[in-house]
């Protein structure tokens, strides 16, 4: 009977136990993972006038940028970041692919590529992601993105074209899905504000 009550104990204290586990597998919380969906550029026209190449480097970013959560920032100084909500691909990937495309379809260079360390190119662009982040201290939901680029000539070394742009958005549905989706319309302004001159100015200075 000792021997019986034992076993008995035992077999409770260890189906005790696997249902306790079990729960607590069950509230296993997985990531999300987003990606920005930004809209394919138009064809590139014909370039008959265009003939300098460029080549993109990939954009720098924070470190704080380079991890793959979600930020928020709570104040000017203080950042957080989403545990569960992050980025599929690194936003400094996306961002280069995005302007190599919209440079490609601006006709202004009769070749753009992805830099590859060669010096058979007219020019170099080297671009920073300065900010991809949701604001939650200004008065409702927003998000920010800000970047930074300039082209180098080759042959001189010199820098001939910069900018800088700094965009908001206001998010009107406080949770990750709508965050992003405002990021996404965010980031789209702010590369096309960010390259749209490159055309004007390489056209005004005929650099080749």
């Amino acid at each position: 009977m000792v021997i019986m009550k034992k076993t008995l104990t035992t077999i409770v204290f260890s189906l005790a136990s696997l249902a306790m586990l079990t729960g607590c597998a069950g509230r296993v919380k997985y990531p999300n993972y987003y990606i920005l969906n930004l809209p394919a550029p138009p064809d590139p026209p014909a370039a008959a006038t265009a003939h300098a190449s460029l080549a993109i480097r990939e954009f720098r970013a924070p470190a704080y940028l380079r991890q793959t959560a979600i930020v928020y920032r709570m104040s000017p100084e203080q950042i957080g970041f989403y545990a569960y909500n992050r980025w599929a691909i690194d936003p400094r990937d996306l961002v280069t692919n995005a302007i190599i495309e919209r440079l490609r379809a601006s006709g202004a260079f009769a070749h753009v590529q992805a830099y590859d360390g060669s010096r058979d190119i007219d020019y170099v662009l080297s671009g920073r992601l300065e900010k991809l982040e949701e604001l939650d201290y200004q008065g409702g939901v927003k998000v920010q993105v800000a970047m930074s680029a300039e082209i180098t000539s080759i042959a001189t070394g010199k820098p001939v074209w910069s900018n800088e742009v700094s965009e908001t958005g206001d998010v009107d549905k406080h949770d990750v899905p709508a965050v992003v989706s405002e990021m996404n319309r965010t980031m789209e302004r702010a590369i096309a504000k960010l390259v749209t001159p490159v055309s004007a100015q390489i056209a005004a200075s005929n650099l080749k």
